[in-house]
């Protein structure tokens, strides 16, 4: 229902999120200063560096650090749309465009039949929550790539196809939208159609553009364990038991290297693999598709990918909190309970980096302890988005079923009579 209340309601979150950027704002633009490693050098030094490399017609392919798919180029670029600021601060007014337009995507979804407000809300609160690094990243502008394209699948899947693939070209992870896309049906076809069409052409043209376009496929090969990953954990437990390795910078990240790192590394990698395998499984038994399936089902699968990652960046947590936003924004959903596990994972990554990484790094013992906090609610939240994406899709029950089919509602209900009509009340799941 709108009207004065819904208004006022729009009104609240749009000044909620002003204030709340503002915050992040003057924290990037350093003014205001949080303990611990400065979150914008990956702007003004190495995105910059990219960008010069990039000028000259070329991916960066001396550089490892590079492990980006090609599209992830225009991001880099992007500030020289706004010639007139220097690098970083272009930078960091297009990720509060990307911001408010993405906040602009809820609040418009928010008003339609079969949708809420909440998505709006849980945006605003997630964003704010993982501090400066939401804005000293690229990753903003990959999720309100990916939002819209959830947003849009149901009414616009030729629009979904192209955002997912664009998405997918910028940072891979947009590509498990496609977890809970339908396989049969008009718009399916046109859905991933315009998908593969749209991945095709452009990962033609960058490749015919500059050299390099590909390189990001086995940059990533040689990578360890990062120390804020699932996986680090072991070896953050092992440093207090002798064990002899190192941590350093690699790859772009600060890392585990040393004994039994290779084995921990190909053990997250076989975690990975039988999520995937889970994710199959579902879609060959789920039976029951609605509307809030595709966003739950593209959640939980981001979801189990961030958790079993060989590196979990703090800015992954923006993915979560806005695939977890577009759940909430449609009514029907049962991942709220996951969701919730999932902003308070982002408010204690905010502590865990920037504020006391060096703890983290050192492995003292309030850095683990924020990190296995973190961890074990990612860890938790992925377990129970799986098992509730399972029962509300009836993967569970047997039968036939058609797992792979569109969206199918429930038979429409017997005529009743008019005292029952009346005191019926459709029921929403959390």
């Amino acid at each position: 229902m709108d009207g004065a209340g819904g208004a006022r309601g729009r009104w609240l979150a749009v000044a909620a999120w002003a204030v709340t950027r503002a915050v992040l704002l003057l924290c990037v633009l350093k003014v205001l200063v949080l303990p611990g490693p400065d979150v914008t050098t990956d702007v003004s030094v190495i995105y910059h560096g990219w960008a010069e490399v990039l000028r000259t017609g070329t991916f960066p392919l001396a550089d490892v650090t590079w492990q980006y798919p090609p599209a992830a180029a225009l991001a880099v670029l992007s500030p020289g749309l706004l010639p007139f600021l220097g690098y970083a601060p272009a930078f960091f007014v297009l990720v509060l465009l990307a911001d408010a337009a993405t906040l602009a995507l809820f609040l418009r979804a928010g008003r339609r039949p079969g949708h809420r407000a909440a998505g709006a809300w849980v945006w605003i609160v997630g964003v704010a929550l993982l501090g400066p690094t939401g804005y000293a990243r690229y990753d903003l502008m990959v999720t309100a790539v990916a939002v819209a394209a959830l947003l849009a699948a149901a009414r616009r899947p030729r629009v979904a196809g192209a955002l997912i693939a664009f998405g997918t070209l910028l940072k891979v992870w947009p590509a498990l939208l496609l977890a809970g896309a339908a396989l049969r049906g008009r718009r399916a076809r046109v859905l991933w159609r315009s998908a593969a069409g749209t991945a095709a052409g452009l990962t033609l043209l960058f490749v015919t553009a500059a050299p390099g376009a590909l390189a990001f496929l086995t940059f990533q090969r040689d990578r360890g364990t990062e120390v804020e990953s699932l996986g680090g954990l072991v070896f953050h437990f092992a440093r207090h038991y002798g064990w002899d390795g190192q941590v350093l910078l690699n790859y772009g990240s600060v890392e585990f290297l040393g004994p039994g790192v290779p084995l921990v590394s190909t053990l997250a990698v076989m975690l990975s693999g039988a999520a995937l395998g889970w994710l199959v499984l579902w879609r060959t038994r789920a039976r029951r598709f609605t509307r809030a399936t595709p966003a739950d089902a593209a959640f939980t699968a981001t979801l189990l990918f961030t958790t079993t990652s060989r590196v979990i960046s703090p800015q992954y947590l923006l993915w979560l909190v806005g695939l977890a936003a577009v759940c909430l924004a449609v009514r029907g959903t049962r991942q709220t309970p996951a969701a919730v596990l999932v902003l308070l994972a982002t408010g204690v990554t905010l502590l865990e980096f920037p504020v006391h990484f060096a703890d983290v790094v050192a492995s003292a013992p309030w850095g683990v302890a924020l990190l296995a906090v973190r961890n074990g609610l990612l860890v938790a939240a992925s377990l129970l988005a799986c098992r509730r994406l399972w029962t509300a899709t009836g993967a569970g029950r047997r039968g036939t079923g058609r797992g792979g089919s569109g969206l199918r509602r429930a038979p429409a209900p017997r005529t009743v009579t008019a005292p029952a009509a009346a005191s019926h009340k459709p029921a929403t799941a959390g």
